[in-house]
């Protein structure tokens, strides 16, 4: 294993445990909700990044399925915080 490899995936655990962090401990929901996109947008660069390194593209049925997660549960927690926002005005 190369050091580049180590020092990538040291900076892909160090960013995942802080986003962990800020999803845990997240003072607003939406402050879960952009974490939680951020550690799916993650996974995507760690799967993405395993694809380039061993050449392959086994890992993209699997990418598209987070994304789409991804993008559907950012769309729901939009719609869950506006009908909020307007009945508590």
């Amino acid at each position: 294993m190369s050091p580049l490899l180590v020092v990538i995936y040291v900076v892909f655990a160090v960013a995942a445990l802080i986003t962990l962090w800020r999803v845990v401990m997240g003072p607003s929901i939406l402050d879960r909700a952009v974490a939680s996109d951020v550690l799916l947008t993650e996974i995507m660069c760690v799967l993405g990044a395993d694809m380039a390194i061993n050449q392959h593209t086994r890992s993209l049925p699997a990418m598209l399925i987070i994304a789409a997660v991804g993008v559907f549960g950012s769309i729901a927690i939009a719609r869950f915080v506006a009908r909020r926002d307007r009945a508590d005005g």
